[in-house]
Parts: C-alpha cells; structure tokens; sequence
C-alpha cells in the first residue's frame, strides 16, 4: 500500500457516499463492463441506449438503484472511437477510475472536503463533458479527485478555490447529449499528480502504460470503502 493509499484508507471506517445521500449504499450493484464479460461482447455498448437497457437488466437483477465499478478494467467499448487511439494507434482501453451509474440529475457529492482546482466542458465525443477537479489535503498530503459526464449546470458559478464540504452537493449526472455520448454517469477518479492538467485528466490508458497511472491514481475504494 502507497503512502497516498495508506492516508485515503485511514480517513473514515464507514463508507462514504459520492451520490445522492437519499440512495441507501445497500441499492449499489456491481458491474462489469470487461471485455471479460461475454454478455456485453457483441453488444455496441458505446452507443448510449444499448448501453443503458443492459444497465437496466443488471440493476432489475440486484434490485439496486445505482451500478457501480470498473477501476483497471479493461474495456472494449473504446475501441471504435478514435480520441483513444495513441500516436501508434495503440487503444486507450484501461479504465482509471470508477463509475457509477444512475439517471441523469442524480445528485453528486464531494466524498471529503476539497476546493475546486479546475473545470472545463470536455464536449469531444467519449470524452468527460463537463468535468470538475477537487484538491484535498490531508495532513501533509495533497492529492485531486475529478468528476466526470456532469451536467452542465454543474458548472455554473464555480470558479477556482470554491471550497465544497464533505457530503455537499457537487452537481448533478449529465444526459448522453451532455455526458459526451455516454449512459448517465459519474467517472469518478483519483489522482496523486494531475500535472499541468486543467479540468481534465486522462481517464483511461494503454496497457503499456498501467502500471505508471495505477500508481498515480490509486483505486477509490480506499476513500471511498464502497
């Protein structure tokens, strides 16, 4: 366990709510969206509908309300989508973060007390859409949480060092026309360096590269014990 790890971990014993506080953590189903996963391997689950009605099936099955995952997952509906293809055409396809998905308006939450570090509307197709950047500190520790696919109204009066409180609301889950092209969710991540990055941060990466962003953005469990 990193340092980084070790200081997320011992934040709280209870697990912590990202979404709407009305939604009770025992409605949260698992999901898998792996190319592992053969019942999504002939499905186009980059087309937002299609990508929704399984969504639907898995939270009928586990009676839950929220479905929820994806940290180093590897993913095959990046493939037909060019903004995640490299330089030597190598597919961006290793989820970095986890998601959570819910209907468009559910409400997101700051998961622990941060101040607004950027945002920006990513409105390419498969990317963020509107996206806002947290930085925390805890002790002597400095790290960043982003929030990806948010409404657009999440955006409006932020401006850089607005602090947000533990359990306030964030903003809210953006539509597939928002979102850019995506089911409503939340991408949430969290990341040790963001760089030089403003109101964006690579959410998903080659298998080359695993290795250096799985240490740079460590697994959201440890924060956020879901």
């Amino acid at each position: 366990m990193t340092s980084l790890e070790r200081t997320l971990n011992c934040f709280s014993a209870e697990p912590i709510h990202i979404l709407d506080k009305g939604i009770s953590l025992s409605k949260y189903t698992l999901l898998d969206l792996s190319v592992e996963n053969i019942e999504v391997k002939n499905m186009d689950m980059a087309d937002p509908t299609v990508c929704q009605t399984y969504i639907d099936s898995i939270l009928k099955q586990g009676d839950a309300l929220v479905a929820y995952g994806g940290y180093l997952e590897q993913r095959g509906l990046y493939a037909s989508n060019s903004h995640f293809s490299g330089e030597d055409k190598e597919i961006r396809n290793i989820h970095l973060g986890v998601d959570f998905w819910a209907p468009t308006g559910t409400k997101v939450l700051a998961p622990i007390k941060g101040k607004v570090h950027s945002f920006k509307n990513n409105n390419i197709k498969g990317d963020y859409g509107p996206t806002i950047v947290l930085v925390h500190s805890l002790g002597n520790t400095q790290f960043y949480t982003l929030y990806g696919h948010l409404s657009l109204e999440s955006l409006d009066g932020l401006f850089v060092g607005k602090e947000f409180f533990m359990g306030e609301v964030l903003g809210t889950l953006g539509a597939p026309d928002v979102n850019i092209n995506y089911a409503p969710h939340l991408h949430f991540q969290i990341i040790k360096d963001i760089q030089t990055y403003m109101g964006d941060y690579p959410g998903v990466c080659t298998t080359e590269n695993k290795g250096y962003y799985a240490s740079n953005c460590p697994n959201p469990y440890f924060l956020l014990k879901i």
